[in-house]
């Protein structure tokens, strides 16, 4: 015997229907909801985990980071500022986008060291594994500066 659906199961399952993503029947069902809804907080902590990875060896060892930085000797003392500023700008990106605090500042600010850093490697190495891995890094960014909707972010 086969039982319709009433009003109450109808609106149950509006409830687990969020945009495009239908939760529809079963674990298949929960897993693209539960997907859908983490994807972009899990992006969030992976991108923060780049920055803070990058921010903490610039902030340690600044020595091995001055020959990227353009038209400066890398054995300069400006050289070895830029790189420390560089990765405390690194490490409070990395801290803001993880907590999701002013998440989408924080992404365009960190998009746009980005696109500085692909440019900076582009200009003095040409197109190599390092370049694309950061502009990769860059699309992760840009995607989560159009993010409206997030999980596990600080708010008032």
């Amino acid at each position: 015997m086969t039982k319709k659906a009433g009003p109450a199961q109808s609106q149950a399952r509006a409830v687990v229907t969020t945009g495009a993503v239908d939760a529809g029947d079963g674990w298949v069902g929960r897993a693209r909801l539960l997907a859908a809804e983490w994807a972009p907080a899990a992006a969030r902590v992976l991108l923060g985990l780049v920055l803070a990875w990058f921010g903490y060896h610039e902030l340690i060892a600044p020595q091995l980071w001055t020959g990227y930085v353009p038209g400066i000797s890398a054995t300069s003392t400006l050289a070895i500022i830029l790189v420390l500023v560089h990765g405390w700008v690194l490490l409070m990106l990395a801290v803001a986008i993880t907590a999701g605090v002013a998440l989408r500042l924080a992404a365009a600010v960190a998009a746009l060291l980005l696109v500085q850093i692909v440019i900076t490697l582009t200009v003095t190495g040409g197109l190599t594994d390092l370049t694309l891995r950061d502009v990769g890094v860059f699309g992760l960014a840009v995607c989560l500066t159009g993010s409206t909707r997030q999980r596990a972010v600080l708010t008032r």
